[in-house]
């Protein structure tokens, strides 16, 4: 059901007299909203080969670029971590970070007016003219990965850039990565570069936070283990900051 941002103010306006405790989050979240968009039957997910990233920061230009994001806020960048785990010290680890367009995405079940929604082909995106700004799904995201665009006032991340997509084109930050870093497509093609690499490579692939249930569908090659909450069934204790 859609609901547009003045019938869901209305509502809330006429709830929330009187009714004291009213949720509108728990009221939409009892059942997951179904896929909508997308090409049935297509999985798109990246991998990012961190031997070739040289973290030049191309990606996150060419993303600002394409998409127009306000100043300091950005749907991909490349982080620089000083980090240490008690025995060694690894110094200028680079993580390239974007939304994870996770197969069970926490975003989505909060969104109150179903903004947020997972298309079929498994790509994350935002309606922006239904989005109230309200924020839930920036707290849910575990990744970090969405912030609240200054300019539109809606929520804002990483989409694959999927207008790209459709045109047969690469993502701005795949096509920008000058050491070829970035790989995405359809993991389902099993004759596609991400599948075939994805199986050569599938027992050193990790992800980001995988603890956290989300299955996040971009894959990290050469993903320090520091950068995982556990090792080995055990925690993992470290110290890091961002360069």
């Amino acid at each position: 059901m859609d609901i547009s941002k003045r019938t869901f103010l209305k509502e809330i306006s006429v709830l929330t007299v009187g009714a004291g405790s009213f949720s509108p989050v728990r009221a939409q979240t009892d059942t997951a909203a179904a896929r909508e968009g997308g090409e049935k039957g297509k999985r798109y997910a990246m991998l990012i080969d961190l031997r070739r990233c040289i973290g030049c920061q191309a990606c996150t230009v060419s993303c600002c670029i394409e998409n127009a994001t306000p100043l300091n806020a950005f749907r991909t960048t490349v982080s620089q971590y000083e980090i240490s785990d008690g025995k060694r010290l690894a110094e200028n680890v680079l993580l390239p970070r974007l939304c994870n367009h996770c197969d069970k995405p926490p975003c989505v079940p909060v969104c109150p007016v179903q903004a947020t929604f997972q298309r079929r082909d498994g790509i994350v995106v935002v309606n922006n003219k239904q989005c109230i700004g309200c924020g839930y799904c920036v707290q849910a995201c575990p990744y970090d990965a969405r912030f609240i665009n200054e300019q539109t006032k809606t929520a804002d991340k990483c989409t694959f850039c999927v207008h790209r997509l459709e045109a047969g084109l690469l993502p701005a930050c795949v096509e920008s990565c000058v050491g070829g870093a970035r790989i995405i497509g359809d993991l389902n093609d099993p004759d596609s570069n991400i599948a075939r690499l994805y199986r050569r490579h599938q027992s050193a692939l990790k992800v980001l936070k995988p603890e956290a249930g989300t299955q996040p569908q971009v894959f990290y090659l050469g993903l320090e283990d520091i950068f995982s909450s556990k090792v080995k069934g055990q925690p993992m204790l470290w110290q890091g900051s961002e360069v």
